[in-house]
């Protein structure tokens, strides 16, 4: 029932703001939602709640992290057909919801990071007051209902429903300032993403079909999937995923699927790309991983894992292209969430204690691009312009935004003592130990020119002199702008010098999970 009392918060606080008069009152609803959506996370995910069972663990009610933990060092290699045994004695709320281990970090990601963005809208929308801001609230409150649905849904079928859910509710936002460009932008973003999740629910057939090709029960649900993997057609299923994986990947940015990305990041208003960039994808990667898990059980998994490798490098490989000599700052970021998901990509590919970097990852990246583009908004806001050359000097015209900027830039890139160092880093080592070494070296390759483009634009905007447009603004870092920018930052220095242990059990348990095998 708390999985049930979450997804129900952003529909209800949805109708509260469509029924508020008032244009300046109408966005509180936002903070007052995300706090109540974390307070329920947090219940959840310390408390037990509707969860993924594992080996050894009750077959009934609910467990915890700290539960599952215990239950792990004795279950060995065991099937995940068995963590996955339900009762099937009719249909209950355990058949459409349920909160797998992956699907825990990406929920704390995407409830965490839509409090600061709440919080830093209500100031946003203040600088809009000429704007209407109804549909605006509306649909950033749906937006974040359907990614919570995506995230507590066991079911493919309804994980599908949900995820067109994200792109229709998100749509509207991309075009709020009404501009020829953020108008392109969402024709693109609806477009490429809606053909992505059509060939995502063929792929979600062809998997349901791998298993009447051998007289098993058809099903949806992800437990039954992983109960009957090993027995399902191996064909079917590899077929099925290759489909998913185009879907899904084009929604998480995957290259080449990817060109919708930087428009709709670049065009929308700052909070909505850093939900974009921080958790949207992110909720895209968890249904990736959801997919190859059942092919990883069906033994299987080397078939996924070339797949997954070699588009985390080409996503790699085009972030780096586009990233030297880019102008557009936020686009710029763009480029950068493209290569994060292909490190993603490639930390699920390699598999191992690669797995435990990939969803510390998660987290680290979705961070660090939340004060990444919640910064590059409050330069935007105080320049006019998220462009070089109008931009220059960056730190000396928003002291907080411009340093944050600058930090997070060297934080994204890898650098030492943030949290996506330690999460690439551990990639890195599995790369290694998995004897990858030619992959391992692209990696670094590829990370080198990625930091030495990015640099590039980074200085330049925040060095030097203020232009004599930019000092023209009124705008200065103020309580609503400036402490969501500083709370993602500083959760990525957390992360980086000492990650609390109910997180590393999240990881451990989400990583351990994919690895269970037959």
């Amino acid at each position: 029932m708390d999985v049930l009392a979450l997804i129900m918060v952003c529909p209800v606080a949805a109708a509260l703001a469509a029924l508020i008069p008032s244009n300046r009152w109408r966005p509180w609803i936002l903070p007052a939602a995300a706090v109540v959506h974390l307070t329920l996370v947090a219940v959840i995910l310390l408390g037990g709640g509707v969860t993924a069972k594992v080996p050894g663990a009750p077959t009934t009610g609910s467990i915890s992290v700290a539960t599952t933990m215990a239950a792990l060092p004795h279950t060995g290699a065991s099937s995940a057909a068995k963590a996955a045994t339900h009762d099937s004695r009719g249909l209950g709320l355990s058949d459409w919801l349920g909160l797998d281990p992956p699907g825990r970090v990406v929920l704390l990601l995407a409830s965490v990071l839509f409090v600061a963005c709440s919080f830093y809208t209500v100031g946003y929308l203040r600088d809009h007051m000429d704007h209407l801001n109804r549909l605006f609230c509306v649909c950033f409150l749906a937006f974040l209902g359907a990614m919570t649905l995506v995230i507590c849904t066991n079911n493919l079928g309804l994980m599908w429903v949900a995820m067109e859910a994200t792109t229709l509710s998100s749509a509207p936002l991309i075009y709020f300032k009404h501009t020829k460009n953020s108008i392109e932008a969402t024709w693109k973003y609806l477009l490429l993403c809606s053909v992505g999740i059509a060939l995502a629910l063929l792929g979600s057939f062809f998997v349901a079909y791998a298993a009447i090709v051998h007289g098993l029960t058809p099903s949806l649900r992800i437990a039954d999937l992983l109960r009957q993997a090993p027995a399902m057609d191996k064909r079917w299923l590899e077929a099925g995923f290759v489909l998913l994986l185009v879907g899904y990947g084009t929604k998480m940015g995957l290259a080449p699927m990817h060109s919708w990305l930087p428009d709709a990041h670049g065009e929308s208003p700052s909070p909505v790309s850093a939900m974009f960039s921080g958790a949207l994808i992110s909720t895209a990667f968890l249904m990736v991983v959801r997919s190859q898990h059942i092919l990883h059980v069906a033994g299987d998994g080397a078939y996924a894992s070339r797949l997954l490798i070699l588009l985390g490098l080409l996503s790699m490989a085009f972030a780096a292209v586009f990233m030297v000599g880019q102008k557009d700052l936020k686009r710029m970021l763009a480029y950068s969430s493209v290569e994060h998901m292909g490190i993603l990509a490639l930390g699920l590919g390699i598999g191992g204690i690669a797995l435990l970097g990939a969803m510390l990852h998660v987290l680290t990246n979705g961070f660090t691009k939340g004060s990444l583009f919640l910064s590059v908004g409050n330069i935007d806001r105080a320049y006019g312009s998220k462009t070089i050359p109008e931009v220059r000097g960056a730190v000396r015209r928003l002291p907080l935004s411009g340093m944050v900027f600058l930090l997070g830039f060297l934080a994204i890139t890898g650098s030492p003592p943030f949290g996506p160092f330690i999460s690439e880093l551990i990639i890195l080592y599995g790369t290694f130990m998995a004897g990858h070494f030619l992959i391992a070296a692209a990696f670094l390759a590829l990370l080198l020119i990625i930091f030495i483009g990015m640099g590039r634009t980074v200085l330049t905007a925040t060095q030097g002199s203020v232009p004599v447009a930019g000092r023209r603004s009124h705008f200065r870092d103020g309580i609503l702008s400036g402490v969501p920018v500083l709370a993602c930052f500083l959760i990525v220095l957390l992360l980086g010098l000492y990650i609390p242990p109910p997180v590393w059990g999240l990881l451990h348990h989400a990583a351990h999970y994919l690895e269970v095998k037959p």
